[in-house]
């Protein structure tokens, strides 16, 4: 597997969508295909926080991708993933081919329950779409002893801090102000700022 965004090429930005996540990253993977570039690596999820996944997972720009086993539980050393909304279809050439369940990260607390900011974005194969979408026989497609059930358990991930992004305007009142508006609003003293006749 890949070890991080330094085996890419340079001027490489990795930036999936969510079809691309499942039909070329999560098909290969539960189908034991070869995947160029070969870069999201496998993670033990319950192992690590969030903010613990820094080389570990995949980062680009400001998102963590890898690879797990689906499990009942996610929790981890300081808290658990906890689903939100429901389950969103992936399609590709009008069918159907995986799922996205989204997922907000909480804190442990003797107390209570802290929500964070980290979001993760799972993406699942649907039943039977990796010995389906391409082709062959199943038995083809599932090398080295692997069954279609043992397979199926793979997930990809994307993990984000959903309050560290990188939009540069801010909300005041329910109001979005632009780039421009937030420089005059950062000067202290208007009657410095000149402007061109």
């Amino acid at each position: 597997m890949g070890e991080g965004i330094t085996s890419l090429p340079p001027g490489f930005h990795f930036y999936p969508s969510d079809e691309e996540l499942v039909v070329h990253f999560l098909h290969c993977k539960v189908s034991t295909l070869p995947c160029y570039p070969d870069v999201i690596p496998t993670v033990h999820l319950h192992r690590y926080d969030p903010w613990d996944l820094n080389g570990k997972a995949l980062q680009a720009t400001d998102r963590f991708y890898f690879f797990t086993r689906m499990s009942q539980s996610r929790g981890t050393p300081n808290g658990y993933w906890s689903q939100v909304g429901s389950d969103e279809q992936v399609r590709t050439g009008g069918t159907d081919v995986g799922l996205k369940k989204t997922l907000v990260f909480y804190i442990r607390d003797s107390q209570e329950r802290i929500k964070t900011n980290w979001v993760m974005h799972e993406f699942h194969l649907l039943d039977g779409s990796h010995s389906n979408s391409s082709g062959g026989n199943a038995n083809s497609r599932t090398k080295k002893g692997h069954s279609t059930k043992e397979c199926n358990k793979w997930v990809v991930c994307r993990v984000y801090d959903s309050s560290g992004g990188s939009q540069s305007s801010f909300q005041d009142e329910g109001t979005e102000l632009s780039c421009l508006d937030e420089v005059f609003l950062s000067l202290d003293d208007y009657d410095e700022v000149s402007l061109p006749k």
